[in-house]
């Protein structure tokens, strides 16, 4: 017992001092979950704006699809991105496996479903809500999603923040497609199963304490934007 207590307190001393081995996966972990959410907001967000505003064939068969793969497995998802990146796929020949660049694709597989199911509801609800009058204006269509677009701003911004807790705490698929690399493809989760499986307590303690601080910080800020949204609709 005595000895997890020192290595709790060894790990809060690698974060007090900023240890350079913890600071370099922290901020290579931050960097390609950012990366990922950002190319996902620019997939998902306008993905999610056409399903909740447009009515066409196959429309509730792609929602489906969509709230099917926001249960997508990581694991199989990183063994597909493996397969496509393989020397043996179709991008082969790119060499991207083993990269970060292959972490920030699978991390983007798994994000944009989630960004896009919200923004779907978040939109068809206002839609919804404003469509009679925003008829009665006669209001053109770029317009009308330029509109809800800025009076959902905060429950998107929630969307985001989902999608970059998602991609922060993946392991399997960034595990498979990005080997587990050091300097250059290990992030905090994959680095916490390595130093625990290692025995390097201190290490992987140090890099939870982290992750927890991150999740805790992505949950309080999700929470504000959701009490901002309840007062303007006070």
């Amino acid at each position: 017992m005595n000895d997890l207590w020192q290595a709790f307190f060894k790990a809060i001393s690698l974060v007090v001092t900023l240890d350079d081995k913890l600071l370099e996966i922290v901020f290579l972990s931050l960097r390609l979950s950012l990366s990922a959410v950002g190319i996902a907001l620019l997939i998902a967000l306008p993905f999610g704006a056409v399903l909740a505003l447009t009515k066409f064939p196959g429309r509730r068969i792609l929602i489906v699809i969509i709230n099917v793969f926001m249960g997508l497995p990581p694991v199989v998802v990183g063994l597909f991105v493996y397969l496509l990146l393989s020397r043996s796929g179709p991008f082969g020949v790119f060499g991207l496996l083993f990269t970060p660049s292959a972490m920030i694709i699978a991390q983007v597989i798994l994000v944009v479903p989630i960004v896009t199911a919200i923004t779907r509801q978040v939109l068809e609800e206002l839609h919804h809500e404003y469509d009679e009058l925003l008829r009665s204006l006669d209001v053109p269509w770029y317009r009308k999603v330029t509109a809800l677009v800025w009076d959902a701003r905060f429950s998107l911004s929630t969307a985001a923040l989902a999608g970059f807790g998602r991609a922060i705490s993946e392991v399997g698929a960034v595990m498979i497609v990005g080997g587990n690399i050091d300097h250059l493809t290990r992030v905090m989760t994959t680095a916490i199963a390595l130093e625990a499986r290692k025995g390097d307590l201190v290490m992987a303690l140090a890099l939870g304490l982290v992750l927890l601080a991150v999740a805790l910080g992505i949950n309080l800020f999700a929470y504000s934007i959701t009490e901002t949204v309840k007062r303007r609709h006070q």
